[in-house]
């Protein structure tokens, strides 16, 4: 199951989400803080079985796809979800895979388990796919006298609920699709394949794979996930010198001293960055910048911390609250924690109320004490979700 490379994922992602209603098609709108498209292509992507991961989206959708997920692997589909997968398949067979697994983006909490379910599935048979059991009861409607009545109820016994991702040998599902009537469409793949005479392992699926299609299931999407509350520190300090800019959250503050570093030295933007990171386990700034790179001479603190922001968000997570104490004798930080709070809001993407900026003194102590530099402590408190896929 280790052979990555001969295994490859298919995300159908082409539909108009015409029954979400709202005009944005539902594999673009954010669950758990993210793309709902983004949650599958993850799954895949960091699934150490899953080689190459092509997502099939509509022409005119494309522009849209690869700006979500720019190193994805994104194409046009066709004029239904039949036709949008066997494009795909043909884009797949020239890259030598031997199995495909093929999933609806509109499930997007897609867990390892299943993915491995369901290529064990695929040891013992053409296809495989993961069910769920129907725990309502079934019946029919009734239609015989003009108005919805009840009809006759339809035994539960030996009926499952289909979800995907669907597996399958790539030869055998492309020689379904060859074989499938082209006047006929096909809800899903392991249809095709059964037709065809091919075997379809069942196994277990997962209730957090229902599917997502009306206004209310997104509404919904969000309690499926569990979240989970992170808080981290960080720490930062830089001498103060003559002939630097004194930067400080974002703000450039008249001072007669600056910050010396490698960068701008924002010593606020710096010990912030390190908290937000600390909350994802991402190392230091240092690791993703560092001074050791001349192109990060000079610059802007402010990349750092969106850079940051940006790996939270990649991971659906969403930031909470951050709070900043800035240690210093001078400047006065009073006159300008207005203008840093505004600044790193906006870099953060979040309101004002969530951005605390404090400032103190260590009565002359020490090297702040001295005036030799400026010290900051952060703390970011972000919410990073819980599931199987996250």
């Amino acid at each position: 199951m280790s052979d990555n490379g001969k295994i490859a994922a298919l995300i159908v992602a082409a539909g108009g989400g015409s029954r979400m209603g709202g005009g944005i098609p539902k594999q673009f709108r954010e669950v758990g803080g993210k793309p709902m498209l983004a949650w599958s292509h993850a799954a895949f992507a960091q699934h150490p079985a899953i080689g190459p991961v092509l997502i099939m989206v509509a022409p005119d959708q494309l522009e849209t796809a690869r700006a979500i997920l720019p190193a994805g692997w994104c194409e046009p589909g066709g004029a239904s979800r039949r036709e949008s997968v066997a494009k795909g398949l043909r884009h797949l067979a020239m890259t030598g895979v031997e199995r495909v697994l093929i999933h609806d983006a509109a499930r997007p909490f897609l867990s390892a388990e299943v993915i491995e379910r369901v290529l064990a599935g695929l040891d013992t048979a053409d296809g495989a796919m993961p069910v769920m059991p129907v725990a309502d009861t079934l019946a029919r409607e009734d239609h015989r006298r003009g108005d919805t009545m009840l009809g006759e109820t339809v035994p539960r016994d030996g009926v499952v609920r289909v979800q995907t991702p669907q597996g399958f040998h790539l030869q055998a599902v492309i020689a379904a699709h060859a074989a499938w009537p082209a006047d006929a469409e096909a809800t899903d793949d392991a249809q095709m394949v059964r037709r065809l005479g091919g075997r379809v392992a069942l196994v277990q699926g997962d209730a957090m794979l229902e599917k997502i299609t009306y206004p209310d299931d997104m509404a919904g999407a969000d309690g499926r996930l569990a979240w989970e509350t992170r808080t981290a520190m960080g720490y930062d300090v830089h001498r103060l010198e003559d002939g630097e800019e004194l930067w400080l959250g974002g703000v450039l503050i008249p001072h007669h001293q600056g910050l010396s570093g490698h960068s701008d030295a924002d010593v606020a933007l710096h010990a912030l960055t390190d908290a937000l990171l600390g909350t994802i386990a991402a190392g230091d700034i240092g690791t993703h910048f560092p001074p050791s790179d001349p192109q990060w001479k000079g610059a802007e603190s402010g990349q750092f911390l969106q850079h940051a922001a940006k790996l939270i968000a990649e991971k659906g997570g969403r930031i909470d609250f951050v709070d900043l104490t800035i240690i210093c004798e001078a400047p006065k930080i009073g006159p300008h924690r207005a203008a840093m709070v505004e600044r790193i809001a906006a870099l953060l993407n979040i309101g004002r109320d969530r951005v605390s900026l404090k400032a103190t003194t260590t009565e002359r102590l020490g090297f702040t004490g001295r005036g030799e530099g400026i010290a900051t402590q952060a703390v970011a408190t972000v919410r990073i979700p819980a599931s199987k896929s996250a």
